[in-house]
């Protein structure tokens, strides 16, 4: 009944992220807060919620899926696989957006872009580590595994936990949240296949690294001219 009770807790405490994040974006001047307080604050939410998660877990003392280390030659396999179909998806997107097929992102994610080189460095070794082992921790890990256990279906955890990680990011807009579900069922792959968070925790790395260190700023940089 205990283990039961703080399972719901952290469910919901899932569920509170995307209202948060939705109230959050209703206030104006969020636009007008400065570029590394922005960082700073995701990099505290973040690990605060796998922190509350962590403690979750070890009061119900139940293992947290995924915390095994892979064999390296499937570590390297998963993580090059994922990150590869991540950037082709990238590269499609990069292309609709210069002939004008894709709209632009929303203004919190624009602003989010960095555009100095210490700004990158706060993105590249703070926000996309934080991000990487936070999110994979709470939703390849703690929500997926929980949901597996609950629904005993493996097909609806992975649906329901990309979809919760989808809403979880509301100031991407819509597509941006579809985006980040699609992801989020492909980067639970690996977590099911090798039984190890590894691979979707470098892949996850890797991608939000390059998106906001070089991408998303070059993309900027092209809009302007």
């Amino acid at each position: 009944m205990f283990s039961s009770l703080l399972e719901i807790i952290g469910l919901l405490l899932l569920l509170a992220v995307p209202v948060f994040s939705a109230i959050t974006l209703r206030r104006p001047e969020i636009l007008e807060i400065p570029r590394k307080v922005l960082y700073a604050s995701a990099v505290f939410s973040s690990w605060l919620l796998a922190i509350l998660i962590a403690a979750i877990e070890l009061l119900v003392q139940r293992k947290v899926g995924g915390l095994g280390l892979p064999h390296a030659k499937g570590l390297a396999q998963w993580t090059v696989l994922i990150t590869g179909i991540s950037f082709g998806a990238m590269l499609v997107e990069v292309v609709l957006q210069k002939f004008g097929l894709w709209p632009d992102d929303p203004p919190l994610v624009r602003r989010l872009m960095p555009e100095t080189p210490e700004e990158k460095l706060w993105c590249i070794f703070l926000l996309a580590p934080t991000a990487a082992l936070c999110e994979e921790f709470v939703y390849r890990g703690f929500l997926l595994s929980v949901l597996r256990a609950l629904l005993g279906s493996t097909g609806w955890a992975v649906a329901i936990a990309s979809a919760a990680f989808g809403l979880a990011h509301p100031y991407q807009g819509w597509r941006g949240m579809v985006r980040a579900a699609l992801l989020g069922a492909l980067l639970a792959w690996p977590v099911l296949r090798l039984g190890s968070l590894v691979p979707s925790i470098a892949a996850h790395f890797l991608i939000d690294a390059v998106s906001l260190g070089w991408l998303g700023p070059a993309m900027l940089r092209r809009e302007s001219q």
